[in-house]
């Protein structure tokens, strides 16, 4: 159990790249065996099974960005409570947040199996890459529960600066897929059915590392009751469905381009999907960046240290600007061999290599983007993040991907994602900046008004 929010004090900036790559490791390593799924599928020499999973990683998508913002929710409200230094209401919170997860992934699931075909359809699968992608995600979505459950877990412990644990969830959900992959790909010769059915185990194993952390360790998972379980509802809803709208809106943004990528076939579709399995492997150290600056930001705003707020914000810049330069160029270096090991030509070759020539570099914006929703998520304007990436994923990606795929055929694409990235998160981090200005000008004001009169004049005088 945590005996003070070590997040309020040392540097912000090495708390940054701690939570950042910590975090990023597990994402990335999680990611990683998506990518090693796509290559073991590519070997299949069947390319309706590559494309079948682009289609299908949107749905999913979609489900996983659920399970995060209940994720953002746990751990603004935990590492909130452990700034103020009470443990009681963190491990209450901690434990209604499991449980209302649970509850709401279950239902997801209910909702969404039925329904399978009908959605893979609209994105633009049909024939044999649409009973592929039913069959894949079917398997697949009965592990959002466990998911769900893995990503508070981690929440919570980033929450309590416990980054490493929070790291080993993912970490171990990626080794047992590793392993698991292989045998039911090509042993049993389930193909993309076996890549499903390896990844679910491997969810389901996340359970155990989450459970380890958060119970065994931390000692952070209370008594369930009812009765606080719906009085805590609202506080964790406040964070959460903005937070779950704002994540929607990723998957928005990828069924639309998938849309687009569909009309220039399956190629197309394929570069798209490659794509959008790297960006996760080598940008993992950005997409972590979120979840990192949160807790920091959380339990400095519970202890009113507004200076290392600041401080945190500037910290994580610099570290972003100095990842996505290093990968980039790493990204530029390596394409050959990317196009190589997905044995990719014509158009699905052309598309990777834009990629990695050109497109790569808007992921510095889009981290400032990330910065920004992390403010408002944590600092009680989830609202914003939500207007922000709906923003991004509608005006900021259906018009110019239209705009630049009428250009630049394939390729436009990427270039009109890029563009849109560059555009909302300068706009973004502007807001951010402005709103955390505002919180600390308005307790300053409540400060002063809270002073008895002879101290308000003997502040004034000194001043």
């Amino acid at each position: 159990m945590p005996k003070q929010a070590k997040l309020t004090q040392g540097s912000t900036f090495k708390h940054v790249a701690v939570m950042s790559f910590t975090g990023a490791l597990g994402l990335m390593a999680m990611f990683l065996v998506d990518l090693v799924d796509m290559l073991f599928l590519s070997m299949l020499d069947e390319r309706e099974a590559v494309a079948a999973v682009g289609f299908a990683s949107t749905v999913m998508f979609f489900t996983i960005s659920l399970s995060i913002a209940m994720s953002i929710s746990a751990s603004a409200l935990v590492a909130r409570a452990v700034g103020r230094g009470n443990i009681e209401l963190a491990r209450r919170r901690a434990t209604n947040a499991l449980g209302i997860g649970v509850i709401f992934s279950s239902l997801v699931v209910w909702i969404l199996w039925p329904k399978i075909p009908a959605i893979l359809h609209f994105l633009g699968a049909d024939f044999k890459t649409l009973d592929l992608a039913t069959g894949y995600l079917q398997i697949l979505l009965l592990g959002m529960p466990a998911v769900m459950i893995g990503m508070i877990g981690s929440g919570i412990m980033r929450a309590l600066g416990d980054a490493r644990r929070a790291m080993y969830a993912t970490l171990l959900c990626s080794v047992v897929n590793a392993l698991l992959d292989p045998i039911f790909i090509f042993v049993f010769g389930l193909g993309i059915h076996g890549a499903a059915i390896a990844s679910l185990i491997a969810r389901l194993s996340m359970v155990v590392v989450t459970y380890y952390g958060v119970v065994s360790v931390h000692k952070m998972l209370g008594q369930f009751d009812l009765v606080e379980c719906l009085q805590d509802l609202k506080p964790i809803a406040l964070i959460a469905v903005p937070a779950m709208l704002t994540n929607m809106s990723s998957p928005l943004a990828n069924a639309i381009v998938m849309s687009h990528a569909a009309s220039f076939g399956d190629e197309a579709v394929a570069g798209v999907a490659i794509v959008g399995r790297i960006v996760p492997v080598v940008f993992g150290g950005l997409f972590a960046l979120s979840g990192a600056v949160g807790p920091i930001l959380s339990q400095n705003y519970g202890a009113k240290q507004f200076q290392r707020m600041h401080h945190a914000l500037t910290s994580a810049v610099v570290y972003a600007f100095v990842y996505t330069v290093t990968l980039c160029l790493l990204l530029y270096s390596t394409q050959g061999f990317l196009v190589a090991m997905f044995n990719a030509s014509d158009e699905t070759a052309n598309l990777i290599r834009f990629f990695a020539t050109y497109g790569s570099y808007s992921f510095f914006f889009q981290s400032l983007l990330f910065i920004a929703i992390a403010v408002f998520n944590n600092l009680g304007k989830p609202l914003n993040s939500t207007l922000l990436n709906f923003g991004r994923a509608t005006l900021g990606t259906w018009p110019l991907v239209s705009f630049f795929g009428f250009l630049m055929g394939a390729e436009g694409i990427i270039m009109g994602q890029a563009i849109g990235s560059v555009i909302f998160g300068c706009i973004g981090f502007i807001m951010a900046r402005r709103y955390l200005q505002e919180l600390e000008t308005r307790e300053e004001w409540a400060l002063i008004e809270s002073l008895p009169e002879d101290d308000l004049l003997a502040s004034q005088t000194r001043g």
